[in-house]
């Protein structure tokens, strides 16, 4: 995909299936959202030297945070891709490939976009013919095994400053958007953009609105999000580990990066953005190596991008 090339503030014009994208992970949001509360609780502290921020109760304000490795250890749709597996939705070579694109993006620490396409395929040639209703109640299953677990406490506390400041909290992401939804949800966050699979009656086709919500189609949700809300996007924040995300990040007035790839940290620190980093530790174990936890072939997949992250060093 294109989303490599935004490595600079440079605007480049979104592609009409962006536009879609984004138009379509809008509307599921706003239809998907939870009511945002009343009151006015006080300002968090600022920085040394800044005023408070979060404001409280700015409601032209809003907070919007990308999910894997920003919000969750790893990646949502290899986590949703296991569940699936373990339930015996696709065979023992499916999980392998999982495992292979898990494991690759947990070493590099970022999204590389012809992994996660072909991710997505997977995912969506696995949900084919299943029932919307179907695949939101296992979500919920899968959450609590595989990813309760894996949220950044320090990203969560970010997101709850806003809520506190009455403020409506999104995540915004490629995975698909029930399971952003179901996260969002869990976390007590106002709703999700997230990648929309087509469905007719209630059944997914196999087939996407648009193209997954990934570099510039991030950037459309969220504007098509802010006009439809009434949103200033100078007075909202933006969180994200990722490079791909940088035309999100340059929409808002606030734009923070989160356990930055490099390229990211590059691009903040010349633009004086601010940044936070909650792992600890050699890159090899900010990012984790996945665990086998039983399954062989997570295991094997995880040892042969292991051997190929060497060979390429």
């Amino acid at each position: 995909m294109a989303a490599l090339g935004w490595l600079t503030p440079r605007r480049r014009p979104a592609t009409a299936r962006s536009v879609l994208a984004g138009e379509a992970a809008a509307e599921a949001a706003r239809k998907s959202a939870l009511p945002t509360g009343t009151e006015e609780p006080p300002a968090a502290p600022g920085e040394a030297g800044e005023p408070p921020f979060p404001v409280a109760g700015d409601t032209r304000a809003a907070a919007f945070f990308d999910l894997d490795n920003t919000v969750m250890q790893g990646a949502a749709i290899f986590h949703f891709g296991r569940g699936l597996y373990k339930r015996k939705f696709f065979q023992r070579r499916e999980l392998t490939r999982f495992a292979w694109q898990q494991a690759w993006f947990r070493l590099a620490g970022v999204e590389d976009p012809e992994h996660m396409q072909d991710a997505r395929d997977s995912a969506l040639s696995i949900v084919k013919g299943h029932r919307v209703s179907e695949l939101m109640s296992i979500g919920e299953e899968i959450y609590d095994e595989y990813m309760a677990d894996r949220i950044w406490p320090g990203t969560r506390a970010l997101a709850q400053a806003h809520l506190d400041a009455g403020q409506k909290v999104w995540l915004v992401t490629a995975a698909p958007v029930e399971t952003a939804t179901i996260i969002a949800r869990r976390l007590g966050l106002t709703g999700a953009l997230g990648t929309v699979a087509e469905s007719v009656d209630g059944v997914y086709t196999g087939r996407l609105v648009g193209e997954p919500l990934h570099g510039p189609a991030k950037a459309e949700a969220v504007r098509a999000l802010a006009t439809a809300e009434g949103l200033d996007l100078d007075r909202c924040a933006a969180y994200s580990d990722s490079h791909n995300d940088i035309p999100m990040l340059s929409l808002v007035g606030h734009p923070y990066a989160i356990n930055p790839d490099s390229k990211l940290r590059k691009h903040a620190r010349s633009l004086d953005w601010r940044l936070r980093d909650y792992r600890t530790g050699r890159k090899a174990a900010k990012v984790g190596i996945p665990a086998a936890a039983g399954v062989g072939a997570l295991a094997g997949g995880t040892a042969a991008a292991v051997a190929l992250h060497r060979r390429r060093r």
